[in-house]
């Protein structure tokens, strides 16, 4: 196949572009990383008696990898784990030597103590990392010094520079930490309603059981939602550069506990979806129902980027109040009673986190009936008493 002269430079502009997209978002971390290795070289040459520190070095830039986003505590237990495996591999090294031997002991030895000191999962896996990492390096230039605590201080200064580095003077940005988390979370909700709304409009009872699923999957969504938002308040608080970013952090924790409710009214109201469907018999006002809670997800992941949104999904969850409570006035067996109940559930816990981003207090509480009261017309769409 030949190319065009043309063709040759779209390509490579295309490649540059792909190339740019990845670096992008990794480009602090990388910054962040050559910044630790260097100010710990220079900190450890200027405190301890040796000139080529390299051991600190390698301390900051597992330490800064590791640490990127975490928590103050996950940070400092990663760190300890750099620590103890760099010292445990360097003792080894020095006492016995290097070799496949060696490396299953270092490993053995770094994950001991690591566990003997307390450490959890993160400790203790870093650990063996950070001793695996010293086998790999010829030990010839150093096999002849005398054990001596030097490596181990070195490890702190690279630890407790990487910390800092990551800590105060280039920390990550908590909105964005937490902002990711949170919509992540949203995207995944909003699809599992999507899912339950087609499956009620089909009455297929396998797509029932597919949005089950996909609604149980969100549980690992939402602890991750709750890791980021405790890294993310951490930073703002600490980080000098990142405290005018506490105000939008709050917005998204006054908001938390709804989110989870939300979430756990989506699982059960999946499992009373797959009950309602097995029937094989579709239920095309509950659907429409779900659909108006999928469109409330979606304005509230907007609305907290523009809290004026947070009306929207109001309107939103409100409508779908309205029609589950229609389909509920017009009759329906316990089934169809179950699934309207808790749509109009997950409509409080929408409702609700969208006040609370639209600068509602936290203990402001309004009753579910006035909560969901609908307004004569929604976006135009005239809607049943609830």
């Amino acid at each position: 196949m030949r190319l065009s002269a043309s063709t040759l430079p779209r390509r490579a502009r295309r490649a540059l572009q792909v190339a740019a997209h990845r670096l992008r978002p990794r480009l602090l971390a990388i910054l962040q990383t050559a910044a630790a290795a260097v100010l710990a070289w220079q900190l450890a040459a200027a405190l301890l008696p040796d000139p080529r520190p390299a051991f600190a070095s390698i301390a900051a830039v597992i330490a800064v990898g590791a640490t990127f986003g975490q928590r103050g505590s996950r940070a400092a237990e990663l760190i300890g784990g750099v620590v103890v495996g760099l010292s445990v591999a360097d003792v080894i090294v020095r006492a016995i030597g290097d070799g496949p031997l060696q490396m299953g002991l270092m490993v053995v030895l770094a994950m001991s103590t690591a566990v003997v000191l307390g450490g959890g999962a993160l400790l203790v896996v870093e650990a063996a990392v950070s001793a695996l990492l010293l086998a790999a390096i010829d030990p010839a230039s150093t096999a002849a010094a005398a054990l001596s605590p030097i490596r181990f201080a070195e490890a702190l200064v690279g630890g407790g520079v990487a910390l800092v580095v990551t800590s105060l003077f280039f920390p990550p940005n908590p909105v964005l930490i937490v902002g990711r988390a949170v919509q992540a979370v949203f995207a995944e909700l909003g699809r599992a309603l999507e899912q339950v709304a087609d499956a009620l409009a089909e009455g297929d009872s396998a797509a029932a059981q597919r949005a089950l699923v996909a609604a149980r999957a969100i549980d690992g969504r939402l602890r991750a939602l709750d890791d980021a938002f405790g890294a993310a308040r951490e930073t703002a608080r600490l980080a000098p550069p990142r405290r005018g970013s506490r105000e939008h952090i709050d917005r998204y924790g006054r908001t938390l506990a709804q989110i989870d409710f939300a979430v756990r009214n989506t699982r059960v109201l999946a499992r009373n979806v797959l009950n309602l469907v097995r029937g094989g018999r579709p239920a095309p006002d509950l659907a429409d129902a779900v659909r108006a809670l999928s469109a409330a997800v979606w304005e509230l992941a907007a609305a907290y980027d523009e809290p004026q949104r947070s009306a929207d999904v109001g309107n939103a969850g409100r409508r779908a109040a309205a029609r589950a409570a229609a389909v509920v006035s017009a009759g329906g067996e316990p089934a169809v009673v179950e699934v309207a109940g808790q749509v109009r559930s997950t409509a409080v816990d929408l409702v609700r986190a969208a006040e609370l981003v639209g600068g509602a207090a936290p203990h402001d509480e309004r009753p579910t009936e006035e909560l969901l009261r609908p307004a004569p017309e929604v976006r135009g769409e005239p809607l049943p008493a609830v």
